[in-house]
């Protein structure tokens, strides 16, 4: 099994800083690389202002908090944040392109025995996998958001990626004090597959007329135990997000069940993308946390 010592993190959002954040907590020396100088300067409040909420809820302490920053880099120059990485977890815009472009470059600046992972939640680990010289090598993490806080990490497996990989990784995960799910290449691949078309359909309900906004949510969590509704998750998940996933799921299986709501996709044109642009299918501008009126 390799060892992983030294771990960078492409890109320094919300997904990217949390990943920072726990895996500096367990002890790994850490680099964040984003191409913005700010972006990572604000990543960086995040992190520290989301420990110091673990040491008020006596989940760390503050010793731990000092430890794991210390050990936590950032920078903007690509080839000094590789050049050491163990283990390099792609955490960009879910863009495929984009992420293509990446593995090429990470290929030819990592060391050749670096793993590489993306945080995809649904684009094709074994198309991000072929554009590399290390295919065996190249692995899915799909965190869940908010990552200090929810367990899953789901496992992805490309069609080429080596098993010593796949306990590497895991073994990593449990260290980060995650549970560590192994899945198959496919698309959306357990958790997105599920997800996608439960939200989707509760979209479609809104855009029939079935119901309203906040009853679809009251429903789900009242009657199903669901911690928050489906349209609230596609909020904080982003809709644009949810529009890309279904999209890839639609391209993937060929299935016209995985169609997106046109109400989705027009919420998405109008740049309603939920928490990320104030308004989603709720109001999130001052506070405020009544449903927006969707347009059908």
């Amino acid at each position: 099994m390799n060892k992983i010592k030294h771990i960078t993190i492409i890109g320094s959002g919300t997904m990217g800083n949390g990943i920072a954040h726990v895996a500096a907590l367990a002890g790994y020396t850490v680099y964040m690389f984003d191409i913005a100088p700010d972006a990572l300067q604000k990543a960086t409040a995040t992190i520290e202002k989301n420990m110091n909420r673990q040491i008020s809820k006596s989940l760390i302490t503050e010793e731990q908090k000092q430890q794991a920053m210390e050990r936590l880099a950032t920078g903007t120059d690509l080839r000094i944040a590789v050049g050491e990485a163990d283990l390099v977890i792609e955490a960009a815009t879910e863009n495929k392109q984009i992420k293509t472009d990446i593995f090429r470059q990470l290929d030819t600046l990592c060391k050749p025995e670096t793993i590489l992972a993306t945080n995809t939640s649904s684009i094709s680990i074994t198309s991000l996998a072929a554009v590399t010289q290390r295919p065996s090598q190249v692995i899915g993490m799909h965190f869940m958001n908010p990552v200090p806080v929810m367990q899953l990490v789901e496992v992805i497996e490309g069609y080429a990626t080596d098993k010593e990989v796949t306990q590497t990784i895991t073994h990593m995960a449990e260290q980060m004090g995650k549970i560590p799910l192994v899945v198959q290449d496919y698309p959306g691949f357990i958790a997105n597959r599920i997800l996608m078309p439960m939200i989707n359909e509760a979209i479609y309900a809104l855009y029939e007329g079935v119901s309203g906004v906040a009853e679809i949510d009251q429903i789900m969590q009242l009657g199903m135990a669901h911690p928050m509704g489906p349209l609230r998750l596609a909020d904080f998940i982003g809709l644009d997000v949810c529009l890309a996933i279904l999209k890839v799921l639609q391209d993937g299986f060929g299935n016209p069940k995985y169609a997106p709501c046109p109400l989705l996709i027009n919420m998405v044109t109008a740049g309603n993308l939920g928490i990320k642009s104030s308004v989603g299918f709720y109001d999130y501008r001052e506070n405020a946390r009544e449903p927006t009126v969707a347009k059908r």
